[in-house]
């Protein structure tokens, strides 16, 4: 399988293949190579449909019916690669060749790429396309740079301070305890302190402890496994109590969701139903109601067997690939309650599988076969509260 998005004649090209057969795109313009104007390119796939959009203008194309994932094991090259080998022939129209050109702002599934000289796994032959201290997006928020002497400095528009603009000016003297995050509130001059784990408070300079998570919205825990490495990914399983009023929320997601190769098993509520998913190939879905009780939900992942207990009645018994295709539920010895980092929007993350973060409560939460239930207070998260007591 491959993707590649490749200059031809002037046109912008983009090449994709899932394992049968290999869908072209290419622009309806060319591009303009007097060398001091940028373009805009966005290129990819959702399922097996392609799209490519150069400058704001898009076109779009469905491939035959067939595989819809893209299934790379190679590093990822950007201007050219190590060796012409590893170039697919169906890959390009004409014999490969580098880019000559610059290259800036590169987002991949929602993360942009650090194009510095210590981030990226290697290269050659790289040059600085600004050729000043200034560089690209030095400045933050729309600020402007400018070269002196000593080095450069940042104008920065009236709501942002800093050395880089990158603080703004409604948190430049927040009171927000050493851990807490200050969000600006621009419409009200001011700002609000975002707790981290086991903190609360107006500032989050008051020390809490629970053994019940209390989220909010906004809200999440990321819990790292620590016997990761020794488990039998074959035979996963999670169980853990929850209470909601809410129709919509992520309750877990058991993967890492840094992009749509990553495996994962998550709960959670849809349309006033509780559903459970698990990428290793296809989905699953069962309902019940969201009445404020306690509920126990228990997911067993048997190789491609799934049972789902709720209230330790099994609700869910189905072999979601017979064929055994994908047996084990790599999903890096991470796991989310109640969302994702602070920005990282739930729709974006789950692709739409869930539409909003968790509101409610969480408690005694167990993976695999462990004896112990896992300590919420010990992992990273914030906006999360002290559930033990109210409502």
């Amino acid at each position: 399988d491959f993707l590649c998005i490749s200059l031809v004649n002037g046109f912008i090209q983009l090449r994709y293949n899932l394992g049968d057969k290999t869908v072209i795109l290419q622009t309806f313009q060319k591009v303009h190579t007097n060398g001091n104007m940028w373009h805009s390119l966005k290129a990819g796939r959702a399922g097996n449909e392609g799209y490519l959009d150069l400058d704001g203008i898009n076109i779009t194309q469905k491939a035959s019916p067939g595989m819809n994932a893209l299934d790379t094991h190679t590093d990822f090259f950007v201007g050219g690669v190590s060796s012409l080998n590893l170039v697919n022939s169906m890959a390009v129209e004409n014999e490969p060749t580098s880019f000559t050109g610059c290259i800036r702002e590169i987002v991949i599934n929602n993360r942009e790429l650090k194009l510095t000289v210590t981030d990226p796994k290697g290269g050659a032959n790289i040059g600085d396309c600004d050729g000043t201290v200034c560089g690209y997006t030095v400045c933050k928020n729309n600020g402007t740079c400018q070269v002196e002497n000593s080095g450069f400095s940042c104008s920065c528009p009236r709501e942002w301070t800093g050395n880089t603009c990158e603080q703004s000016i409604h948190c430049s003297q927040n009171r927000c305890g050493s851990q807490a995050l200050c969000i600006p509130q621009t419409t009200s001059f001011s700002y609000v302190c975002v707790c981290a784990l086991g903190w609360s408070g107006k500032y989050c300079n008051s020390k809490i402890k629970f053994f019940i998570a209390k989220f909010i919205g906004n809200s999440y825990i990321k819990y790292t496994d620590p016997y990761y490495g020794k488990r039998d990914l074959q035979y996963s399983r999670i169980s853990l109590n929850f209470t909601t009023n809410q129709t919509e929320g992520l309750i877990v997601w058991m993967g890492k969701g840094e992009d749509e190769d990553n495996d994962f098993l998550a709960i959670g509520l849809a349309n006033g139903t509780l559903k459970v998913v698990i990428k290793l190939g296809e989905r699953i879905k069962y309902s019940t109601c969201c009445d404020e009780r306690w509920h126990f939900v228990t997911v067993v992942q048997n190789q491609t067997c799934i049972k789902v207990y709720l209230d330790e009645e099994l609700i869910l018994f189905e072999d979601i690939d017979p064929q055994r295709k994908y047996t084990a539920l790599n999903y890096g010895g991470i796991c989310y309650f109640g969302g994702f980092e602070i920005g990282r929007k739930v729709n974006i993350v789950t692709t739409g599988l869930f539409q909003k973060e968790f509101i409610g409560k969480i408690k005694d939460v167990v993976l695999f076969q462990d004896s112990k239930k896992i300590q919420l207070m010990k992992a990273e998260g914030y906006n999360v509260y002290n559930g033990n007591y109210g409502n």
